[in-house]
């Protein structure tokens, strides 16, 4: 009898399990940017229909990949709904670091651009059902944690943006009075790609303007120490990055905490 009680309970287990998993729902979408098409995915728990905070997740110079997808579902499972955004349109994937320029070049030197298409992106998650449109939020990873630093600096209505590894050089920085958002900055140590001047030129510049932020370094940590895959990268094109496991745990915590703070979830 306990042999079949035991196994009673774990089966029930297993079930509530898979029905926790199964309430988050992924769903690809299209929206727009002037003439340019955008494909995003937007994450949220459907087992419940109350309102609650939107989160934006912009991805690597790499594009709109599944990494940025599964952030997006992360969020999701902790009660948020997330659109990890396009900024590079039809959804477009770079293959090659070369490729990863080009498309974050186009978006970048072209004046407004990256602002359009995070509006647009913006505009699209406040219009979801499951969203409470004045709790909204932005996380970025490399390319994508830039974007949001300089969506933050343009003054966009945000409550918090966080950003992974992220360039934090700017052509126009914060002004006093004008930044709405709190700034989380994760930023790997040993990154070869942000310099010890640029970190020094942020903070003087959040200071300057009176931002309210926090920034953290991981030791140890390279760039895109946040994603698993960044190790196959550096093997594959000689780049300057990799995964640390410590510094993506602890930075993941870190942004749930705040988030939890600001949002009681």
């Amino acid at each position: 009898m306990n042999k079949i009680l035991s196994l009673f309970i774990a089966l029930l287990l297993s079930s509530m399990s898979f029905t926790l998993q199964a309430a988050v729902k992924g769903e690809e979408i299209s929206y727009k940017a002037g003439d340019t098409t955008l494909k995003g995915y937007m994450a949220w728990d459907d087992a419940h229909d109350k309102k609650r905070p939107g989160i934006l997740v912009v991805h690597e110079w790499w594009g709109h990949n599944d990494y940025a997808r599964k952030r997006a579902d992360m969020l999701a499972e902790q009660g948020y709904t997330a659109l990890a955004v396009d900024m590079y349109g039809d959804g477009k994937q770079a293959e090659h670091p070369k490729q990863a320029k080009e498309f974050m070049s186009a978006v970048t030197t072209m004046q407004g651009v990256a602002k359009e298409r995070f509006e647009a992106a913006l505009a699209t998650l406040k219009k979801h059902p499951t969203v409470a449109s004045d709790d909204i939020a932005a996380v970025g990873y490399c390319f994508g944690g830039g974007v949001v630093l300089q969506m933050a600096r343009s003054g966009l209505d945000l409550d918090m943006v966080a950003s992974f590894h992220g360039g934090l050089s700017t052509k126009q920085p914060a002004e006093k009075d004008k930044v709405k958002a709190e700034i989380l900055v994760f930023h790997g140590e040993d990154d070869k790609m942000i310099t010890a001047d640029q970190v020094d030129t942020f903070k003087k510049e959040m200071d300057s303007a009176k931002v309210k932020y926090t920034f953290v370094g991981y030791p140890k940590a390279s760039h895109g120490f946040t994603n698993p895959d960044a190790d196959k990268a550096a093997e594959k094109f000689s780049l300057p990055v990799g995964y640390n496991k410590e510094a993506d745990e602890k930075s993941w915590a870190q942004l749930l905490a705040d988030l939890k703070s600001r949002y009681a979830q």
